[in-house]
């Protein structure tokens, strides 16, 4: 159907066609239901449709399932009598095996292409967030990034953060006055969720070349859209790095894509599995920032699909954006269940034939409760419907298929070389070199001098000109010298004796021994 996408059959005998209609998908959508009830086979069949449509998607494979989209189904797979069957009984005659373009991405470069952002465009915010920082951390957070940019310092990985974080403990009365208060302990515990955050692999998230979003909306030749696949499987043992990670990518497509207003059918289509990790413990601005996204991010010509086991994980301010719903089984084990069953049964439209709530308990494997977007926007009937079967290979593919799908990327070879150019920690190291260079230079010389020279120049201190009013304003100049003076100021008068000049070396240049 070239304005929709076949989801299955409904009806008492599955016969009518239940399809997602393009116009409307970037509507947004969920796909919830227990573990086991046919989740993963919805977001396969929806990535076929929209791929199949000249439509990209972007999509996390959580349990490694999904790469068996990059190969055909077989005649010899086990399901292959039992799919063929469901495709004559839900009317899809012209039901065939294909493969479907597809590109792997990995944050940590082994089974994908590596994926990378800039600590810049991540930002103080999900930076914070992904590092569960307290709100006085935040706000060292947020002083440090407002310095880089104002000393034109780029903050691109992790060591370049690192490194910013020391010299502002560094100059921190300094920067008090203009801030607020740095305390010396919360810089210390920003430094060690930075080691932590480098141990779970985060370091690799952070660098260049960093990913650029028109590779993931890749129309090929034949006019079928790129399957975008993120390797999940191990980005998991690091759930808020993961979420963080998408939540950062959902940002970026808002902020970055043009404003289309309802196309024909979307730009791209992004699906969040496992959503709940995006808001469990989440703050409230997090949680606005979302829902601000997923109201606005329409007019960008992206839809977005929150994939969970339970409606409830999502809030109602964004479950409510969300018009496109296939429900599959709830089970109704416990009281809370039965509450849960019955809050998401009450939201879809209701239909004569049968209550939703026996309808979310009841349905089997391969079966969901699917309502989606009519003319005018008008949410349709929930309807019981039978999941077509997909076209791709039902699980993974082996490393030497992964290996070919790689090789005939249309990014192959882009984002493989990591480029560390000039940024925070070089201007910093050059910094510490040159302060540490003067420090020398000056001490020889004092040496070089006679005692006499030194008594000599240590009794002149006093200098004998008129101290001019405070209020008078300075000849030729300003009445102010900016920040950057102060702290210059600040820093040469601690070069001014020998010890301290010792220790300006010591601090600074031990800072970058062994980088």
């Amino acid at each position: 159907m070239s304005d929709g996408i076949f989801i299955g059959g409904g009806g008492p005998d599955y016969s009518d066609a239940q399809k997602l209609s393009l116009k409307y998908a970037n509507r947004h959508g969920l796909i919830a239901g227990a573990t086991g009830t046919g989740k993963t086979v919805t977001l396969q069949i929806l990535a076929e449709g929209f791929s199949a449509a000249g439509v990209p998607v972007f999509l996390s494979d959580v349990k490694g399932d999904l790469s068996g989209l990059a190969e055909a189904g077989s005649e010899t797979f086990k399901l292959h009598g039992a799919f063929s069957s469901r495709a004559a009984t839900i009317g899809l005659t012209d039901y065939a095996y294909t493969a479907f373009p597809v590109t792997f991405w990995d944050l940590f470069g082994q089974d994908g292409h590596p994926v990378r952002t800039t600590l810049a465009e991540m930002g103080p915010l999900l930076l914070s967030r992904l590092m569960e920082l307290s709100e006085a951390q935040e706000g060292i957070m947020n002083i440090a990034f407002r310095v880089a940019d104002e000393e034109g310092m780029p903050l691109l990985d992790l060591k370049d953060l690192q490194a910013l974080l020391v010299w502002v403990g560094e100059n921190r009365e300094a920067l008090s006055l203009r801030y607020g208060n740095v305390a010396p302990q919360s810089v210390g515990a920003i430094q060690r969720q930075l080691m932590v955050l480098e141990n779970q692999g985060g370091a690799q998230l952070f660098g260049e070349p960093a990913l650029d979003l028109a590779d993931l909306m890749h129309v090929g030749a034949d006019g079928r859209g790129q399957i975008n696949i993120l390797e999940a499987s191990k980005l998991m043992g690091s759930p808020r790095l993961y979420a963080t990670f998408l939540l950062w990518l959902l940002s970026e497509l808002f902020e970055t894509l043009p404003e289309v207003g309802d196309p024909d059918r979307p730009k791209l289509v992004f699906f969040f599995d496992e959503a709940h990790l995006l808001f469990d413990d989440a703050p409230k601005a997090l949680v606005d920032k979302v829902e601000q996204v997923a109201r606005l991010i329409r007019s960008k010509g992206v839809g977005v699909y929150f994939i969970t086991q339970n409606p409830d994980d999502v809030p109602e301010d964004i479950l409510g954006q969300l018009g496109n719903r296939f429900q599959h089984a709830l089970r109704a084990f416990t009281a809370r269940d039965r509450k849960a069953l019955k809050r998401a049964a009450e939201t879809y439209r209701p239909n004569e034939r049968f209550l939703t709530v026996d309808a979310i308990r009841d349905v089997g494997v391969g079966e969901a409760v699917t309502s989606m977007l009519q003319d005018k926007g008008v949410p349709g009937i929930v309807e019981r419907t039978l999941i077509r079967p997909p076209s791709s290979r039902l699980g993974p593919i082996d490393a030497d298929a992964r290996r070919a799908a790689l090789a005939a990327s249309p990014v192959a070879g882009k984002y493989e070389t990591l480029v560390d150019r000039r940024s925070a920690y070089e201007i910093l190291k050059d910094r510490a070199a040159h302060a540490a260079a003067e420090a020398a230079h000056a001490e020889e010389v004092a040496e070089e001098q006679s005692v006499a020279e030194r008594e000599f120049n240590a009794g002149r201190r006093y200098s004998g000109k008129r101290v001019e009013r405070s209020t008078a304003q300075r000849r030729g100049g300003s009445t102010a010298g900016s920040f950057g003076e102060a702290i210059t100021g600040a820093v040469l008068k601690e070069l001014n004796g020998t010890t301290g000049r010792r220790l300006v070396r010591g601090i600074l240049g031990g800072l970058f021994k062994g980088r």
